[in-house]
């Protein structure tokens, strides 16, 4: 009985460290869970929302207009938020009223951001032009969302990834959730 119960706790410590030595590097450099706090991303995230974040793509493409992504605060780099990216590297965004206007070198004129996700606007004027590496990101919940209108450009290196994967609430499940594909458009 003592040898069987030998085996049976050495079979667990090796299930267990082949599950770590799985499962850590997983966690630390490919995804990893986020759990959505506070009003500024409503209706389309809300308090509860569990996400998986995929901290991997980034590695080898750059981020897009329209992803919501989890980065780092600037302001206080302990606290995580959530956000959608607006404006890209070395372009010019110019909010006015509801509207926004992005400027880039294909589009030295600007066009103006439909964004159809939105049920809440904002009436702000302000114009931002960001330099490499710094992006330009909102919360959909404008009125309710502390963002880079209030705290300035996000820096790349804040990013830790795009929402990948809804797991929570069951009923809401999705691969990319609010991903907007208009938005590679321009």
């Amino acid at each position: 009985m003592s040898e069987n119960k030998e085996n049976f706790i050495i079979e667990t410590l090796k299930f267990s460290l082949i599950a770590i030595l799985i499962v850590l590097p997983f966690r630390i450099f490919i995804a990893q869970p986020f759990l959505v706090s506070g009003a500024s991303m409503s209706p389309n995230f809300e308090t509860g929302h569990y996400l998986i974040v995929d901290q991997l793509s980034y590695n080898f493409q750059n981020p897009q207009r329209g992803e919501v992504i989890v980065f780092r605060y600037p302001q206080s780099p302990k606290k995580f938020f959530i956000k959608r990216i607006i404006g890209l590297p070395n372009e010019t965004v110019i909010l006015k009223q509801q509207e926004i206007i992005i400027k880039n070198k294909q589009n030295p004129d600007g066009f103006k951001l439909e964004e159809p996700y939105l049920k809440f606007h904002s009436n702000d004027n302000l114009e931002m032009t960001l330099s490499d590496g710094e992006y330009f990101t909102m919360g959909d919940n404008r009125p309710a969302s502390s963002d880079s209108r209030s705290w300035g450009v996000l820096q790349e290196e804040l990013i830790i990834g795009r929402a990948f994967i809804r797991l929570f609430p069951f009923n809401q499940i999705e691969l990319f959730p609010e991903y907007i594909d208009d938005f590679r458009k321009n």
